[in-house]
């Protein structure tokens, strides 16, 4: 996952093309799994080596709905490149709330029962504020397998730059994925920023095909808040064979 942009904010969220979408689903067979949807928490893994992806899903808020595509490619082995956004609707009216640039790469890969950290860096344009507001993030994401990897925990320390007011802030947080069956993970995270409550969590992630195609629900709040903030996701996610040139 892509840390910064997922720290909920009021209408953030796009729709993947469905040529990308056709492209991906052309390429279906083989690698190992990664986390990532529906984890807010960045994973310290990229998509394989000349293989692409994209993460979309529909997140329902209090009063609105968001739209959000991720697609991600892997161009040269250790280096994933994202360019996605949202789209956000409210009251009969839908708007382009955010376009996302963001490049990952990663110290080594993540070895069973072992450690790994990397390093996310990116862009995020607000068309829908006024002047077309531009933050600025980084953020470094370590992630820890156990049991196998049927436990894998994810931690995040990160700085942001507010386009708006020109404030910098940490970002932080804290996940785990637990094997429960063949192919479904549960899922739980805590993650925030340095000032305000931190939100929370909790969801499912199932494999229809090992390591091609997901589906995943979750349930999310601010600790401390009652329906104001709380939502809902319905995601899918899917992956390619290595395909590039």
């Amino acid at each position: 996952m892509r840390f910064y942009s997922f720290i909920p904010r009021p209408l953030a969220c796009v729709r993947g093309t469905a040529a990308f979408i056709g492209l991906v689903t052309a390429g279906f067979a083989a690698p190992h799994a990664q986390a990532a949807r529906p984890m807010v928490t960045d994973d310290a893994r990229i998509v394989d080596a000349k293989a692409c992806q994209i993460e979309s899903w529909v997140k329902g808020n209090r009063g609105s709905t968001e739209f959000w595509a991720l697609p991600a490619c892997n161009f040269t082995g250790n280096l994933e490149f994202t360019f996605g956004g949202a789209h956000a609707r409210e009251a009969g009216r839908t708007r382009t709330t955010d376009i996302l640039v963001q490049g990952k790469t990663l110290l080594k890969p993540l070895d069973t029962n072992g450690w790994v950290v990397g390093l996310a860096a990116g862009t995020v344009r607000h068309p829908d504020s006024d002047n077309g507001t531009q933050d600025w993030y980084a953020n470094v994401p370590a992630s820890f397998s156990f049991r196998d990897d049927g436990m894998v925990v994810h931690a995040n320390l990160g700085w942001m730059r507010d386009g708006k007011t020109l404030h910098d802030g940490l970002t932080w947080g804290l996940g785990s994925e637990a094997h429960l069956q063949e192919r479904t993970w549960l899922i739980a995270e805590a993650f925030g920023q340095n000032h305000g409550n931190p939100f929370y969590q909790l969801g499912l992630r199932h494999w229809l095909m090992p390591d091609r195609i997901q589906l995943d629900t979750t349930y999310g709040n601010r600790v401390g808040s009652s329906r104001q903030e709380r939502w809902f996701s319905v995601g899918l996610r899917l992956l390619t064979v290595p395909f590039l040139p």
